[in-house]
């Protein structure tokens, strides 16, 4: 019997229609290698002329194959080479330039986000990189669709503590001169440990020195027809039983995703790359990993047994994809973002869902601490330590995590900060007040752990 029978074409239009299935994000990704040298205008005229040049047609480009497959394609973006590469090819490099040039870049081929500009620097900086850093306050508050990334540590290299020190002060300048904004410019701001370079997803994608010229990159998200699938169970149905139905989900939407990323990138050209299988969720009610949890029995997102649902659901998702696909990449699993989960934000809102739950969640789920909305006189330090705990999880655990933290400008515990789109709105949640400012002043770097030596 063929997959595509009447009752998978019913299923799939289903997903799409009732069940807010869509693709999350087609994102090119592109080397700006080539285009490094001594004067930074120059450098910043090749980078817009690369880009606009392979993105010239990637927004009208889905919007035809939307039409074609009858799926929403939310979001076209860009990936590019961290910047910081590029700028210190430059005797005066300017970074805000530069962040400037990939802002109309992606202003002018009508794309949402633009990611890459990032430094890795899990094992200590250059020149390049400590100046890529000092600019980013400037560099998110001067720029609409930038987004910015760095890599503090690896399974292989440890923590560079230092560099974690200084992302807790640059996460609050960014936040303070988006204070209109609720802090926006930390929004677009995340800390990685053990990074991947063929991420699709904001605010972390960026174009990996090990990758092509160019590809195509896919992110597919469905929590809302997970949890459809794990409703239509029988109450008394195992876990077993769930996990493998979860798995079948993934397989369906992972297969749908990745016929149109071939399509995608056959009409731009260029090679199909990876598609990221991440239950990505939305503000818009049903589209909500918290609300999987519900359908599986628990009262809410917060509830012993959260952290055993979500290991579970990320695991069977992989299983599924993987199934489906020899190129699932980037960050696959499921996502826990506070602000973009109706779902998340009402357990937070009760105050059911804390932040040192989160905290444990993130061990098992694809990412790590993600739109989270702090109090705006968080110390600098602490916002540090909060950094440091997320890089231990994944440096032991050999996983990627992140922290994306908005201290949130004159906002304390029991107000909102309210972004619209995609990014939603958060309650500002309760942060520990002991004081880690003594630890993190100690510098220096957190040694990789004796598992990195496997070779």
């Amino acid at each position: 019997m063929s997959f595509f029978n009447e009752k998978s074409i019913i299923e799939t239009i289903n997903m799409i229609k009732v069940q807010n299935l869509d693709i999350r994000t087609v994102t090119l990704a592109l080397s700006l290698r080539d285009c490094c040298g001594e004067d930074v205008k120059e450098v910043g005229e090749k980078i817009y002329e690369k880009i606009t040049k392979y993105a010239k047609n990637l927004y009208n480009f889905a919007c035809e194959i939307e039409e074609e497959y009858s799926i929403p394609i939310i979001n076209k973006r860009i990936a590019v080479t961290p910047i910081s590469l590029i700028g210190e090819s430059c005797k005066n490099p300017d970074y805000v330039y530069l962040a400037k040039v990939l802002d109309k870049a992606a202003q002018d081929v009508n794309v949402n986000f633009i990611g890459g500009f990032s430094a890795l620097v899990e094992k200590g900086c250059t020149k390049g990189d400590d100046l890529l850093i000092e600019s980013i306050p400037q560099a998110l508050k001067q720029t609409q669709r930038v987004c910015s990334s760095i890599n503090l540590a690896s399974t292989k290299a440890g923590i560079n503590m230092n560099a974690v020190k200084k992302m807790g002060s640059i996460i609050k300048q960014t936040a303070m001169l988006t204070k209109e904004q609720d802090g926006i410019g930390a929004a677009k701001l995340v800390c990685f440990c053990n990074v991947p370079g063929d991420n699709p997803f904001m605010a972390g994608a960026f174009h990996g020195y090990g990758e092509p010229e160019a590809s195509l990159n896919v992110g597919v998200s469905g929590p809302g027809v997970v949890r459809s699938a794990v409703e239509n169970l029988a109450k008394d149905a195992d876990f077993g039983e769930l996990a493998n139905k979860i798995k079948q989900t993934a397989f369906k939407i992972t297969t749908t995703g990745e016929l149109v990323g071939r399509r995608m990138a056959e009409k731009m050209g260029i090679p199909f790359g990876i598609i990221d299988l991440s239950l990505a969720p939305t503000p818009a009610v049903g589209d909500s990993v918290a609300g999987i949890f519900q359908a599986m029995g628990l009262e809410h997102a917060g509830a012993h047994g959260t952290t055993a649902a979500l290991a579970m659901l990320n695991d069977a998702v992989k299983k599924g994809g993987i199934m489906a696909s020899s190129y699932v990449g980037g960050l696959s699993g499921a996502f826990i973002p506070v602000s973009e989960d109706a779902g998340m934000i009402e357990a937070a809102k009760q105050g059911v869902l804390t932040f040192d739950k989160l905290e444990a969640m993130t061990c098992v789920c694809s990412v790590g601490l993600d739109m989270i909305a702090i109090p705006g006189d968080t110390p600098e330090t602490t916002i540090s330590g909060m950094i440091a705990d997320e890089m231990a999880i994944g440096m032991i655990n050999k996983k990627t995590t992140a922290v994306r933290i908005i201290p949130v400008p004159d906002k304390t515990v029991g107000d909102y900060a309210v972004y619209g789109g995609l990014l939603g709105e958060a309650p500002i949640m309760k942060v520990n007040s002991l004081s880690s400012e003594t630890f993190i002043n100690r510098g220096g770097r957190i040694p990789e752990p004796i598992h990195s030596l496997n070779n």
